[in-house]
């Protein structure tokens, strides 16, 4: 800012390209803030969605699984989105779901 003496007493003027300079400043603070959130939020809920679609890629006939409903049952047969699921130990509960409703997996060879 320079100083500008008017009879009337001492004013500020802004000097030219000060505008601009607080305009890059306020895009790089946005920038810098949209990257914190992005390592923060956005980068590990993606990281722990490629590990769910890793398990379930990797779901095979004779595994223990835990459901989102908090119950343990065995993969008895696989098709494409669904997978059917015995329950309990009479196995005549079987009943067909999703895969997005298995939420663990434990191996059969374990």
């Amino acid at each position: 800012m320079g100083i500008l003496l008017t009879g009337e007493g001492v004013t500020a003027t802004p000097e030219a390209g000060s505008g601009a300079g607080s305009m890059l400043a306020m895009v790089l603070v946005y920038g810098l803030f949209f990257l914190a959130i992005w390592f923060v939020l956005f980068r590990p809920q993606k990281k722990e969605q490629k590990k769910v679609q890793a398990m379930l890629a990797a779901l095979e006939i004779g595994d223990s699984v835990l459901t989102t409903a908090g119950f343990y049952g065995v993969v008895i047969d696989i098709a494409d989105d669904t997978v059917i699921v015995e329950f309990g130990s009479n196995k005549n509960c079987r009943i067909p779901m999703e895969k997005s409703a298995i939420s663990r997996v434990e191996k059969a060879t374990e």
